[in-house]
């Protein structure tokens, strides 16, 4: 059997995650999805299209989608719909799992790795990530969750961006990208989104295009005339949303520091791999629980063939990818999205970690 694509769909209270579901769900896609969802959801989706009655964990709903509701642990949720469907009881082609508006998506990407069972059921295909344009500046000053939701992203939807004017959505937009360079961002009103931007976007596969665009973090830097990721005044940096209220009118001058920040090691040099892996081993374990996502393609001594890594916290991963073609420039990319992480640290024992 195939593996079973799945989505996790997170965002803050509000944000517009169950429209942008129900929108999916109604939509004549031919597509049978089975949709789960943490208990204590500020709503629930079954007031609309569900049809039996809510008793059940899994709920049979009118256009042949399924609906569950985690009641215990995700993992048995996962595995009972899996062998349910290898049984011939339900039939769907892909799970969304959605996360209650507080939730850290990490734990539940990791589900996906750490149990072999759910490994060889389902392929994580992405995090989607929603944030809403109107309370999005002060959510992501005062909760470190909203913050971190945005780092894990593999595509960010804004929602409410009608509710704001265009250089207060120009300034969110700055400020994510900032947090999370790799996550394409669109703003979408009232979850009307296509489906191939919801789905199959193989946002975990290790694959050799690495969707990263590390330049944009240059050109605005010279505007100012100095590094924003160089400001080490992370810990020191309480964040109340009223310091911020009357920046709209200043382009993109970053006065906020998020603690969730990105940044990209780029070298022309090969990686000695016993020396790289004995780096990153150690970086995990100490800073694993801020790493949020990282994600390379390596120039790797030894091997004619890229080598293509990833991880989420504590977990990473690496296979090897294409052979570097002909003529190509062998460059290793890195980007690290993750929690006041030590920016020079990293930097340094990768730049160490060289041939």
């Amino acid at each position: 059997m195939s593996l079973i694509p799945a989505t996790i769909l997170t965002g803050f209270l509000g944000s517009g995650k169950t429209t942008l579901l129900k929108r999916v769900l109604a939509e004549a896609h031919g597509q049978k999805i089975a949709v789960i969802e943490n208990e204590f959801g500020e709503e629930n989706i079954d007031s609309d299209i569900l049809v039996s009655d809510t008793n059940e964990q899994i709920i049979q709903m009118s256009n042949g989608c399924i609906c569950c509701t985690i009641r215990e642990d995700l993992r048995a949720t996962l595995r009972d719909l899996a062998e349910k469907k290898r049984k011939g009881e339900l039939v769907f082609d892909r799970v969304v799992i959605e996360t209650t508006g507080v939730a850290d998506p990490g734990p539940v990407a990791q589900t996906f790795f750490m149990d072999d069972e759910i490994a060889e059921s389902y392929l994580l295909d992405s995090i989607l990530t929603l944030v809403d344009a109107k309370h999005a500046a002060q959510q992501l000053n005062d909760r470190q969750e909203a913050r971190r939701q945005v780092g894990f992203a593999d595509q960010i939807f804004i929602s409410k961006s009608d509710l704001v004017s265009q250089d207060e959505l120009d300034a969110l937009m700055h400020r994510l990208k900032h947090m999370n360079p790799r996550a394409p961002q669109k703003a979408v009103h009232f979850g009307e989104v296509s489906l191939a931007e919801v789905f199959d976007l193989r946002g975990f596969n290790l694959n050799a295009k690495l969707d990263i665009d590390p330049d944009f973090l240059k050109e605005d830097d010279h505007d100012h005339g100095h590094d924003h990721h160089d400001h080490e005044h992370g810990q020191h940096c309480t964040h109340p949303s009223h310091a911020h209220e009357g920046e709209h009118g200043h382009g993109h001058h970053h006065h906020q520091d998020d603690d969730v920040k990105s940044f990209v090691f780029k070298s022309e040099r090969a990686f000695d791999p016993a020396k790289l892996e004995d780096f990153l081993g150690a970086i995990v374990n100490i800073y694993g629980p801020r790493m949020l996502r990282y994600k390379g393609v390596l120039f790797m001594k030894g091997t004619e063939r890229k080598v293509i890594f990833q991880g989420v916290h504590q977990l990473m991963g690496s296979d090897l990818g294409p052979a570097w073609a002909d003529g190509e420039q062998r460059i290793s990319k890195m980007v690290f999205i993750g929690i006041d992480l030590p920016k020079d640290i990293l930097l340094q024992g990768l730049e160490q970690s060289l041939v």
